[in-house]
């Protein structure tokens, strides 16, 4: 695996088994495969990393933890509604010596992209299993400074058509930009309205598309 030291790598590894013996990444798939999915998501970044991002739903720490091993210039919020999984984050973060620049943050993303602390200061998010498209991009968008990046995995078999509601997307300020191969990519062209995100599940109760 070319985009990481061996030292970074192995780091890697010893985490994300941890995350799969407690049931936080999924025992279905082996580790190497985890991690060269995670590095699809630099491959489908468009331009110079995010300086402040933010991992929507960072479970075991997939792509979040190996993003910012990956980028090392790059500081980061790992989000999860799930308290135990945020401890484990910490914990990780500290393992792998990014605790300086990587945070794990307990909460739900439609509270937090309305927070000052949080909305409209992240350059780059990014989404692996989080929700359908139109949830993924309402809970994104309230943490995007205009001009950044929205990258999300696909799951296999997608042909990405799920993204085609251009006018929707546009509710939140959001635009299709690229879809290589397994991501799509979509960029905040303007501040996400004040009406989004709405209240916890009100997006996948009424989804905007």
């Amino acid at each position: 695996m070319t985009d990481l030291s061996p030292a970074a790598e192995a780091g890697l590894r010893e985490v994300l088994l941890d995350a799969q013996k407690i049931g936080f990444i999924g025992t279905n798939i082996p580790i190497e495969d985890h991690l060269v999915h995670a590095l699809g998501f630099a491959r489908a970044w468009p331009g110079e990393p995010p300086t402040r991002a933010l991992d929507l739903g960072s479970g075991g720490g997939l792509p979040g933890l190996v993003l910012a091993v990956c980028w090392p210039r790059s500081s980061w919020v790992l989000l999860d509604a799930r308290v135990q999984r945020t401890t484990f984050l910490t914990t990780a973060a500290g393992h792998l010596g990014l605790a300086d620049r990587v945070v794990a943050t307990h909460g739900r993303a439609e509270d937090l992209g309305r927070d000052p602390a949080y909305r409209a200061t992240f350059d780059g998010v990014v989404a692996r299993s989080f929700g359908p498209p139109p949830v993924v991009a309402e809970c994104a968008a309230g943490f995007l400074k205009p001009g950044g990046f929205l990258v999300v995995s696909e799951p296999p078999g997608e042909d990405g058509s799920r993204w085609d509601h251009d006018l929707e997307l546009a509710l939140v300020g959001m635009r299709r930009h690229a879809h290589p191969d397994g991501f799509q990519v979509l960029r905040q062209r303007k501040a996400c309205s004040s009406h989004y995100p709405r209240r916890p599940r009100a997006a996948a109760k009424r989804p905007l598309f």
